[in-house]
Formats: structure tokens, sequence, C-alpha cells
């Protein structure tokens, strides 16, 4: 949960209060003092589902709430102030993820694709083919009414956090952000071509953990 003292206390800065005080002639009637209950637990599970850090997550969502303080004048009315404010932190998230990914150099490991190598070892004329063994169960439940449980999220978002940072990322950009190629490589920091076989080590690695922990687990 975001701490609306460590928002809105004399630590942010000089100019939050003044913000705040002044929310009430802002048009629209924004009114900044009430974000934190209307909108704090939305944002930090936004952020947290991305991030995989509480701290981290926390930390952007504090940033988007003095972001829009400073920021209020922009806010036009064309969408819910939990839109706006998703919005903006939706950057904040991709600049933590850029600065992150950055300071950490790519691990041969998450290109490597050889640890699914005894998925599609067979000895007959099916060489390179799925293994009897190892091949993709028949789901008792269809994704789409997995996506219907929220139940469901919670065991993605722990397969997803048991990814590698870059991996983890590059997923959550892509397909949560549906970000573009071309943006989820600038702020990764790496080659589209490292970038796809990322993507496949994430989905394969997703697939077999999601599979294992809900699709194929008693009912």
């Amino acid at each position: 949960m975001v701490r609306q003292a460590a928002i809105f206390d004399e630590s942010a800065g000089p100019s939050a209060m003044e913000h705040t005080a002044e929310a009430s002639t802002v048009a629209w009637n924004i009114d900044p003092g009430k974000w934190v209950d209307d909108h704090g637990d939305y944002l930090f599970r936004y952020a947290f589902v991305r991030l995989h850090d509480e701290c981290r997550a926390e930390d952007a969502v504090q940033e988007t709430l003095l972001a829009a303080l400073k920021n209020l004048n922009t806010f036009g009315g064309r969408a819910s102030e939990r839109t706006w404010l998703t919005g903006i932190l939706r950057n904040k998230i991709v600049d933590t993820i850029r600065k992150n990914c950055r300071e950490v150099m790519l691990d041969p490991a998450e290109t490597d694709l050889s640890d699914f190598d005894p998925l599609f070892e067979r000895d007959d004329e099916f060489r390179d083919h799925w293994s009897d063994t190892l091949s993709p169960r028949i789901w008792k439940r269809s994704p789409e009414d997995a996506l219907t449980e929220s139940e469901f999220f919670g065991v993605l978002h722990a397969c997803v956090a048991k990814l590698p940072q870059r991996t983890a990322a590059a997923f959550s950009l892509r397909e949560m952000d549906e970000l573009e190629t071309g943006e989820v490589c600038e702020v990764l920091g790496t080659s589209e071509s490292n970038f796809w076989v990322i993507m496949h080590r994430a989905r394969m690695s997703l697939r077999r953990c999601i599979e294992l922990n809900w699709f194929m687990r008693p009912q």
C-alpha cells in the first residue's frame, strides 16, 4: 500500500504542499488529497505487477503522484483521474526499467535456449518435435476462463517474477503495455534479434510455469 505521509509530507518538496492547498482552484475539481485513498492501491498493484519489487513499485507511485501535483494544469478532463495517473505511472515504470536494465549487463543465459532442448528430444522419426512426456498438455480450463479468475493473476505474476529481470521486463512491456518492438528494445538497451530470443524464452518459461501451477492442478 502507498503511504500518504510519504507523498505529502514536507520532505516531498516545498511546492508539493502548495499544489495540494491550491487543488480546489484547479479545473475539473481535482482533489489530490484523495488520490492515495481513491487510487493508491490500484496504482501500487499496477506498478508491482510490472516491477516485481515492492520498494520500486512504491517509489514509482510516489514519483507519479508528485509529478501529477506539479502538472495539474495538464489534466484536461478527457479521461478519468485514474486513467491520467496511470498514464504518468506507466512512463515512470518505463524509466525505472530502462535505468535498471542499463545498469545490468545482458546475461548470456537470457538469450540461451538450450534449457529447452529436452522439450524436443525424441529418438523416433519425429526428432525435434515436442517430447511425448514434456509436450504441452491439454488444458482443462481455457485461457479465456482463466482471465476471469482473480487467482490466476496471482499465478501469472508469480511465474513472471521468476524470470530474469530483463526477460520479465520484456514480457511486461510487450504483452502487458503493448509497446512496439522498437520501443521495448530502446528501453531494454538490446537488439531486436536478442529481443525476440528473450521473448521466446519468456513465453516458453511462462507456459510451462502456468501449466504446472494452474491449468494442470486439480480443480
